[in-house]
């Protein structure tokens, strides 16, 4: 088969396509807009220090093992198991919590605040683990054609499940749980979507089995960008070839085909079969100028909320400090509530920290720690001007070093901070949504924008916000379907 694929995007989506179709035959091309691989799941380093520039942490590592599987390869990185998956701490409480995945060690931290609290979270987790397996196969690694044939998978479901879609996360949480601590921290991962507890649908509960029960959390050795390193590895081998730099603006078509794609210095790129790895509702509207994604109608989907990050180096050790760390203040159903569209929210921040150099020491120089810090903005559809991200920065550090007892602002050595306009700016993320898409119920499945284009017949999406969402087994598990509608469009 010597049919050419340009792939436009190097996130996770676009390489484990490029994968699955360079096995297939395919004669794939990459093309980037910026100058290193990976989108989102990026690197920053620099003065000595490394730090991976989004996702952290990974659940449901079968996808990539069948990812590798469709390859015929091994597995070209190495993952460990979280364990505690994190920690999470209150504000004004004097010890964290350790989230393990062993119930009774969980147990023995919450029983003083949830009073029968193993025999709850058992049940918790049996509704989650039904909830998964009844949905899965059946809704989220499935092609859809019509809305039509999504609400037939739907009603395949068992119909035991039909009051949790009309609840909300914290909803479904409240039913199980009665302390405050524990129904934030069972809810927390509902933030994992770009959304909150408040309007994520409980549907959802389903990611506290992945969590807790079914693969739990990982870590690369090495960082996470380890992942893009070895598959640009081994794409480069099979002979695949990248082009960085190299932002697409234009388009020409031929009888309901898109005969190429125009970057912007004007250079042509052709093929017989395009795949945008760029986002799929923002792709539409910029460049191939659709009315449905126009500018205003982009404004009326509902988009997940911005990420600032944190990069910050410092020229001590934290042993205190775990792995993976969440940092809570004592108004979560407030905060959450306003998160999305409230600026005024950041006086008092919640955040993430990882400590990446905690078990790899060639993240840092010696005697350093590389500090990863992520906290829930308003996208900028609700915050346009972010000329006081370095004040909202150093009300983050500190309240972090009030937390760990150690002041690191007199030991910051390298700091860099992304707003919602950098992660805009950097990988076409509309209005800085960190996640793209909401995973709302009118926008998953056939609701969603198709990873197949409307109009052109050899033109495919793959990524966060097409079919399934986001996420990196999400992204994994897109480019499979992809890969899915290309081949048929081959047999036709």
């Amino acid at each position: 088969m010597n049919k050419k694929v340009l792939i436009v995007g190097t996130g996770m989506g676009g390489l484990a396509t490029g994968m699955r179709l360079t096995a297939k035959g395919y004669k794939v091309v990459f093309v980037e807009k910026n100058n290193k691989p990976g989108g989102r799941l990026n690197q920053i380093k620099e003065e000595g220090f490394t730090f991976d520039t989004g996702p952290s942490f990974f659940s449901m590592p079968y996808e990539f093992e069948e990812l590798m599987a469709d390859c015929g390869i091994e597995i070209p990185f190495e993952f460990i198991e979280l364990d505690p998956l994190y920690t999470v701490h209150f504000k004004n409480k004097n010890k964290p919590f350790y989230l393990f995945k062993d119930i009774k060690k969980l147990s023995e931290q919450f029983e003083k605040y949830e009073p029968g609290f193993e025999k709850k979270f058992e049940a918790y987790l049996k509704k989650c683990e039904q909830l998964y397996k009844d949905t899965v196969d059946i809704v989220i690694k499935q092609n859809f054609d019509s809305i039509f044939e999504f609400i037939l998978a739907l009603m395949k479901v068992n119909p035991v499940h039909l009051p949790v879609l009309i609840k909300s996360f914290w909803e479904q949480t409240n039913f199980f749980f009665d302390s405050k601590e524990v129904r934030q921290i069972v809810s927390l991962i509902a933030f994992f979507l770009g959304r909150t507890p408040f309007d994520t649908n409980a549907v959802y509960t389903l990611l506290s089995y992945i969590e807790f029960k079914h693969t739990g959390y990982y870590n690369v050795k090495g960082g996470m960008y380890t992942i893009v390193k070895s598959l640009i590895k081994h794409l480069e081998k099979m002979g695949v070839e990248f082009y960085y730099e190299t932002e697409i603006v234009d388009y020409r078509e031929k009888s309901n085909m898109l005969s190429s794609l125009i970057d912007s210095t004007g250079k042509e790129w052709k093929a017989d079969i395009f795949v945008i790895n760029s986002d799929a509702a923002f792709f539409r509207g910029a460049v191939f100028k659709r009315k449905k994604f126009t500018e205003k109608k982009l404004n009326k989907m509902n988009w997940t909320m911005g990420y600032l990050t944190a990069y910050i180096g410092v020229n001590c050790k934290l042993p205190q400090v775990e792995h993976h760390n969440y940092f809570l203040g004592d108004n979560y159903e407030e905060y959450s509530r306003d998160v999305m569209r409230n600026p005024g929210v950041l006086e008092k921040p919640y955040y993430y920290v990882n400590l990446l150099s905690k078990y790899n020491n060639e993240c840092a120089p010696e005697g350093c720690e590389a500090l990863f810090f992520v906290c829930p903005v308003p996208n900028l559809i609700y915050k346009k001007d972010w000329s006081d991200k370095e004040a909202i920065t150093d009300s983050i550090i500190y309240d972090f070093s009030e937390r760990i007892g150690h002041d690191i602002s007199k030991n910051i050595i390298y700091r860099k901070v992304f707003t919602p306009e950098d992660w805009q700016e950097k990988f076409n993320l509309y209005k800085g949504s960190g996640l793209g898409l909401a995973h709302d119920i009118g926008q998953v499945g056939a609701f969603r924008p198709k990873n197949y284009d409307e109009k052109f017949k050899n033109t495919f999406y793959v990524g966060a916000s097409t079919v399934p969402g986001a996420g990196l087994p999400m992204a994994v598990i897109s480019s499979r379907l992809t890969v899915e509608r290309i081949l048929r469009l081959e047999s036709v």
